[in-house]
């Protein structure tokens, strides 16, 4: 579990992502607008093989006790270190910092994994909210797609710029 000022961000294992996946709402303290597609998306990643290290987490916000949205890696670091973050809020709970400081913690996490040198993210063009989240959490743009801007951050202390990712967001 990862713990910040105002979110605890729950490792999402088997048990919850297939709840998750399949939207089963029996008992579960979510809020009324989750699970979001990408949520389901995120769930839908998780086997019984997921290194949960680099795996997604739940936001839960702790005022209400309730998830407001996932946020994770897609997988652990490739040959040069590199892993891709992802996030998503439901709408309710965008526009008040959670995201930034979710985001935060897990590049925080990230980092203090050995393995982890380089962190990306590629949010689709029009998704300007998340351009600034990545931003305020230290990434910078490294270049774009049709479909998307890459960012990336690094380790603290690598010199070089961030290596072009390899892979996209699916």
């Amino acid at each position: 579990m990862i713990e910040t000022e105002r979110l605890l961000l729950e490792i999402l294992d088997v048990k919850a992502a297939r709840a998750i996946a399949s939207g089963d709402r029996n008992g579960r303290a979510w809020h009324a607008e989750f699970p979001r597609q990408d949520d389901r998306d995120a769930a839908s990643m998780v086997s019984p093989d997921t290194d949960l290290t680099f795996g997604s987490r739940l936001i839960v916000e702790k005022e209400s006790g309730l998830a407001v949205g996932t946020i994770g890696f897609f997988g652990p670091p490739d040959d040069a270190g590199t892993v891709m973050v992802g996030y998503g809020l439901v709408p309710s709970a965008r526009g008040r910092g959670l995201a930034t400081e979710a985001l935060r913690a897990v590049v925080a996490h990230g980092f203090a994994q050995p393995s982890v040198q380089t962190m990306t993210a590629d949010p689709l063009l029009d998704n300007v909210a998340s351009h600034r989240v990545l931003e305020k959490a230290g990434f910078r743009r490294t270049h774009s797609t049709s479909e998307a801007h890459w960012y990336a951050i690094q380790r603290p202390g690598r010199i070089g710029p961030p290596g072009v990712p390899s892979g996209t967001m699916a």
